[in-house]
């Protein structure tokens, strides 16, 4: 959902030199109120994941959408909310049950009201149209912004290793813009700068 200007692993990787483990920023040494703020903040963003799989898999459309800045970017001509809830509505109309299980989430500050991060997501779905319960595996690419006190969802960009029937053994690439009522998505771990300069080097 949405596009990161610059992706978060080339913005990790850009900064990996200069960075803490919470981002290349940090609030002043002397400074304890930020430094605090800095850890409700990661606390309140790591929420964000974790609420948006209830949502999701509840169908509470409300409080879905209401994870996302107001003036969300829906697609290349919509924006907000509203243009959100239809877009979620369109898409889960698809799929029968769905289940989100959220795993590892990474969080790097840029200030001290926007952030970025990398959330895993192992995923099933019920997909009638196909007669198939299927598992995959996520990458969630995110950017938060605090508006008005409280974090949200800036933009959010999934990414996938795979999908395939629950009878089925995983393999590379499988069930990645295969299927027609497929979310289109880039392949896994094909996504990271780094995968293509790792194996570059180990074939010189």
């Amino acid at each position: 959902m949405g596009v990161i200007g610059e992706t978060v692993a080339n913005a990790a990787d850009k900064g990996a030199r200069n960075m803490s483990r919470l981002g290349t920023w940090e609030p002043a040494g002397s400074d304890l109120e930020a430094r605090l703020d800095r850890m409700e903040s990661l606390a309140d963003i790591r929420q964000l994941p974790y609420r948006y799989a209830l949502a999701l898999d509840s169908r509470d459309m409300d409080a879905l959408v209401a994870l996302f800045v107001p003036d969300v970017q829906v697609g290349r001509e919509q924006r907000g909310r509203d243009a959100l809830r239809e877009w979620f509505t369109a898409t889960m109309r698809r799929y029968g049950a769905s289940i989100h299980f959220i795993g590892n989430h990474v969080v790097d500050f840029d200030d001290a009201d926007h952030a970025h991060g990398i959330v895993y997501c192992r995923d099933e779905l019920e997909r009638p149209g196909l007669g198939r319960w299927d598992v995959g595996t996520i990458q969630y690419w995110d950017t938060y912004t605090r508006v008005d006190g409280e974090w949200c969802f800036a933009r959010r960009r999934f990414l996938r290793w795979y999908l395939v029937d629950a009878l089925s053994r995983p393999r590379h690439g499988a069930g990645v813009n295969e299927d027609d009522d497929a979310l289109s998505t880039q392949q896994l771990p094909e996504a990271f700068d780094t995968w293509h300069r790792f194996w570059e080097a180990a074939r010189s």
